[in-house]
């Protein structure tokens, strides 16, 4: 029989029908319905139950980046400090070597103290580019120390060095270097200037020297301006090779050097003809008439000439001087074989003349009359000379002026 027909079976048909419609719900999604009764699984019940609280706050705060919830409290102080300014740790290398830069010496080498972080800055070679040592008692440490930062500028004048030890042997950063009647070794001299290739500027005054020093300087190409006054030590073929191959020097002073007859023809034989400060006295017996035709002829422009203390020079030169169009000062100081009664022809010899120097050969009692004779010339003003020398001696010691070098402060300075 079919079981609809069946009596026995209606209650069965109607819990078939009502398992059916509870599959439907389920599959609509009424889960609700099906959790309320008694027979949902443990396991229906942990997977669709809410998520807790804090796996919500997750993604809130920087406390809760990690895997692991930390609740804390942040300190009121640290919030206070955050909102006043910023750290010095927190600024960046730039800004703070700014602000390092306007630092003196001594305070910039306490400051390198504080911390690692802090002394790499300290020492940073944008910091370090002029010098000034002058009066510095313990040179050597020091003088190794900054040349090692990359120093371009560097003035010490009247130094005592005893020894230098340099373990890097790469080339030094110096464009102008005054070390002028300093007390160094010719070795440790040596170490400096052979490891220089971009001197423009350079001071040597009353130093000893060697044949591999004045070598080096062939191997600065850009040097404008050399000071050896009362230097010794170098031959006169080294010296040619020199200034043959430093062809660019507008300003030379050798006056008072350890000079033979061989030297000065060296001298004026290959000094660059674009010259124009040229300091050459001192030769009593060395430098000749014809020795200065050689150079008049070399180096046409000449703006200001120093041949004192030539005694083999007489009036005749003046004539062969003529032709230096540009001659603007003119030193014959101590050149006793030229007569009062010949100066007076310079005036008009030399129309642009403005400086004329002639102590030793005119007295206080002719100077008035000769200042009349050339009015538009000043005479006697300059007593010492200052071609190629970083601080000229006619500045007083002591004024702010006397520790330039070639016109310019040195940014960092010692002080006593």
């Amino acid at each position: 029989m079919p079981l609809r027909d069946l009596p026995c079976l209606s209650p069965q048909g109607s819990m078939l029908s009502q398992s059916k419609r509870t599959n439907k719900r389920k599959s609509k999604g009424f889960l609700s319905e099906g959790l309320d009764t008694e027979c949902t699984p443990t396991e229906l019940i942990q997977q669709w139950s809410p998520t807790h609280k804090h796996q919500r706050l997750l993604s809130k705060g920087k406390e809760n980046d990690g895997s692991q919830f930390v609740l804390a409290r942040r300190s009121r102080r640290k919030k206070e400090c955050t909102s006043a300014g910023i750290s010095w740790d927190h600024l960046p290398d730039e800004l703070l070597l700014r602000v390092l830069f306007y630092l003196p010496l001594q305070d910039l080498l306490r400051m390198s103290t504080v911390c690692k972080r802090w002394h790499r800055l300290g020492l940073d070679e944008s910091l370090w580019r002029s010098v000034d040592l002058e009066g510095l008692t313990h040179m050597d440490p020091a003088l190794q120390q900054v040349l090692k930062t990359g120093v371009q500028r560097l003035r010490c004048p009247r130094s005592f060095v005893e020894e230098l030890r340099f373990t890097d042997t790469g080339p030094l950063q110096i464009l102008h270097l005054d070390l002028s009647s300093s007390i160094i070794p010719t070795s440790a001299l040596e170490s400096i200037i052979c490891r220089c290739r971009l001197l423009e500027c350079l001071s040597l005054e009353g130093l000893q020297l060697s044949d591999s020093i004045i070598s080096a300087l062939s191997r600065n190409p850009n040097l404008l301006q050399l000071n050896l006054s009362g230097c010794s030590g170098f031959s006169a073929p080294v010296l040619s090779d020199m200034l043959q191959s430093c062809s660019s020097i507008e300003q030379l002073n050798v006056s008072w050097c350890d000079f033979n007859n061989d030297h000065v023809k060296s001298v004026v034989h290959n000094v660059s003809s674009g010259i124009t400060h040229f300091n050459l006295s001192g030769y009593r017996e060395s430098l000749t008439l014809d020795d200065v035709k050689v150079l008049v002829t070399r180096c046409p422009n000449i703006h200001t000439l120093d041949l004192s203390d030539s005694t083999l020079l007489m009036a005749d030169s003046f004539p062969v001087l003529k032709q230096l169009k540009y001659l603007r000062h003119l030193s014959l100081s101590r050149c006793y074989h030229i007569h009062l009664a010949a100066l007076t022809d310079l005036g008009q010899m030399f129309p642009v003349l403005c400086l004329l120097d002639v102590f030793g050969i005119v007295q206080n009692s002719h100077l008035p009359s000769l200042k009349k004779e050339m009015p538009h010339v000043s005479i006697n003003s300059r007593p010492f000379s200052s071609i190629a020398r970083p601080t000229p001696t006619s500045r007083l010691p002591g004024c702010l002026s006397d520790r330039t070098m070639w016109s310019r402060r040195c940014r960092l300075r010692f002080k006593l």
